[in-house]
C-alpha cells in the first residue's frame, strides 16, 4: 500500500501547485500553504489510476467502492496506520470525484453499486475527520491539514473543479488533450 508521493520540483506538481495556489488564493481567498500543497500533490498523486485505486482488501482484491473501503477500514485496529491510511484514502477518493470530476459521482454512485446508499460529501468529510485525530507524530503535522478537510470538504471540492477548468482552459488554449480523464 505504498504510495507515491512526487517530489517537489516534479513538473506535474509544480503545474499544480501553481494552478492550486492560483486558484484558491484568488479565486476563493485560501492562503493556506500546507491545505494548498495537500491538494496539489492529492491531483498529482492520483494522476496515476493505481493510486486512485490502491486499497486493496485482506484477498488483495482492489477496492473501488468507497463501502467496500470503509468495510475494509472498520476491520483494522483502531490504532493502527493501515486504518488511518485508509480514512485518509476514502477522504482524497472521495473529495477527487466530487471535485475534480463531480460528473462521475453519479455514475460511481449508480443504483447497481453498494456506494448508492452513502453521500460521497459526508463520507469524505467523516473519513478525513477520522484520520485527522491521529495525532501524534509521525502525523502531527499532517493532522490539522485533514481536519480542515473535514471541516471544508465543500469549499475544498469546488476549489478543486476550478482547478480542473483552468488546466483544461490552458490545456485547450496550448491544444493539448485533457491532462486527466
Amino acid at each position: 500500500m505504498i504510495m507515491w508521493s512526487p517530489k517537489p520540483d516534479h513538473p506535474l506538481r509544480r503545474m499544480f501547485a501553481g494552478i492550486t495556489e492560483q486558484t484558491f488564493q484568488c479565486r476563493l481567498g485560501v492562503g493556506d500553504p500546507h491545505l494548498i500543497d495537500y491538494l496539489s500533490t492529492l491531483l498529482t498523486r492520483f494522476v496515476h489510476s493505481d493510486a486512485l485505486h490502491r486499497l486493496r482488501n485482506a484477498q488483495g482484491k482492489r477496492l473501488e467502492e468507497v463501502v467496500d473501503m470503509l468495510l475494509e477500514a472498520e476491520e483494522l485496529p483502531a490504532e493502527g496506520r493501515t486504518r488511518r491510511e485508509y480514512h485518509r484514502h476514502i477522504g482524497d477518493f472521495t473529495l477527487f470525484w466530487t471535485g475534480v470530476y463531480p460528473e462521475a459521482v453519479n455514475r460511481l454512485r449508480s443504483a447497481l453499486t453498494k456506494d448508492f446508499f452513502i453521500d460521497y460529501c459526508e463520507q469524505g468529510k467523516r473519513s478525513y475527520y477520522i484520520a485527522s485525530t491521529f495525532e501524534d507524530d509521525p502525523y502531527r503535522e499532517e493532522a490539522p491539514v485533514l481536519r480542515r478537510l473535514s471541516e471544508e470538504f465543500e469549499l475544498c471540492a469546488y476549489g478543486l473543479n476550478q482547478v480542473r477548468h483552468e488546466w483544461e482552459r490552458n490545456g485547450r488554449s496550448a491544444g493539448m488533450e485533457p491532462l486527466i480523464g
